[in-house]
């Protein structure tokens, strides 16, 4: 009987090594790029000229500011989406809507909902978060949204449910990214050095989010957290809000459910005007570097990662091109006043391939938090 245990536990471990090896293969299963390539600067005037002298790009370009000093290594790493394997989405509820329900031509989720203050929201360059501690002019200008971390996936995640729960509740409330960097660990992914959208909401769902003003994705001691200079390591699990008299497990936000909406464009479409935004992963090439205005299709330029973002709408332009609509974390300085479009319905980068989303949850929304009084014996860490 010991043998047979001995020979089980070594079966375990052989097959959740192996489990280990292949994802970590699929994580770097990327085209190498040289190191000449990850120096040289990742806005190129030549992009530029091909895609506007390009009529049928459909898209603008431009040398962004946002990336103006930007290497091509140091852009890749804002790209912190992991692929996942199809062999854990097997086990994802898949999302269907009946196809006799009508939709409008042209959607955008800040119309729809203008109660809802995060659909819109974009973080730039001098908006300081709750209990942010503004150091100085230099400060305030390095503290850009998901700085050089490779949080999208987080950020993708967070925002989307951060609007559901205004949606469904009426609640205007800004979500904890730096929960989910932190906290969700292994389980995620690699925190700063990537993750997995579905991941995410299966944390939501078993674990929760904290508000961001119990934990700010950069605190009141400066530039300590992802988005300095250089790329930061993704910061500690605390369990704690910065403010003393708020209780980390009663600010937990919960999601019921983490599911994957079905590839076809109706189906997005009708998820999104029921429920409202989506987390949505595609794939980078160098040109989107560059993207200004218009509907955006590749051009021009290699592969450099994966990228998460928040899906608000959709429309058709006015050369007849069928479009999304999404919210970037690049700040308003880049792309469109910090959005972008991209052309719809023929997976376009992928960007039909994995749509994630989640239903918010009404607990823990009763209960007022008190503030605690001097005496009080709770420990705020629970």
């Amino acid at each position: 009987m010991a043998a047979t245990t001995s020979h089980l536990l070594c079966l375990s471990t052989l097959v959740l090594l192996l489990g280990t090896i292949s994802s970590i293969q699929q994580a770097v299963a990327v085209e190498p790029i040289s190191q000449l390539k990850l120096s040289s600067q990742i806005l190129q005037e030549s992009i530029v000229k091909q895609i506007n002298e390009n009529p049928n790009a459909g898209w603008q370009a431009a040398m962004n500011p946002k990336f103006s000093n930007y290497t091509v290594g140091q852009f890749k790493h804002l790209l912190g989406v992991k692929s996942t394997h199809k062999k854990e989405l097997l086990g994802v509820p898949v999302v269907t809507h009946p196809k006799s329900l009508k939709l409008p031509k042209q959607f955008d989720a800040r119309t729809a909902w203008p109660q809802c203050s995060t659909i819109g929201r974009i973080l730039g360059f001098l908006e300081c978060l709750p209990f942010t501690f503004c150091v100085s002019i230099l400060i305030i200008h390095i503290l850009i949204i998901q700085g050089h971390c490779g949080s999208c996936w987080a950020f993708g995640a967070v925002e989307s449910l951060s609007d559901r729960f205004c949606i469904q509740f009426d609640l205007n409330i800004s979500l904890s990214v730096n929960d989910l960097l932190a906290c969700c660990g292994f389980m995620c992914g690699d925190g700063c050095n990537g993750g997995y959208p579905i991941r995410a909401w299966r944390y939501f769902v078993h674990h929760g989010v904290v508000t961001e003003e119990c934990d700010p994705y950069f605190d009141n001691t400066g530039c300590s957290h992802p988005g300095c200079e250089p790329g930061y390591p993704t910061p500690k699990c605390v369990r704690k809000c910065v403010n003393k008299n708020q209780f980390w497990r009663q600010l937990k936000h919960y999601s019921i459910s983490a599911y994957t909406i079905h590839s076809n464009p109706n189906d997005i479409m009708a998820e999104v005007y029921k429920n409202g935004p989506v987390e949505v992963a595609f794939t980078v090439y160098e040109d989107f570097a560059h993207y200004k205005s218009g509907v955006y299709k590749h051009v021009t330029g290699g592969v450099l990662g994966g990228h998460a973002v928040k899906l608000i709408g959709w429309g058709t332009s006015d050369e007849g091109e069928d479009y999304w609509l999404l919210a970037n974390q690049w700040n308003k300085g880049w792309g469109d006043d910090g959005y972008f479009r991209i052309q719809r319905g023929t997976n376009e980068c992928g960007i039909e391939e994995e749509v994630v989303a989640g239903l918010p949850s009404s607990k823990n929304l009763n209960p007022v938090i008190e503030v605690a009084s001097a005496d009080a014996v709770v420990d705020a860490s629970l």
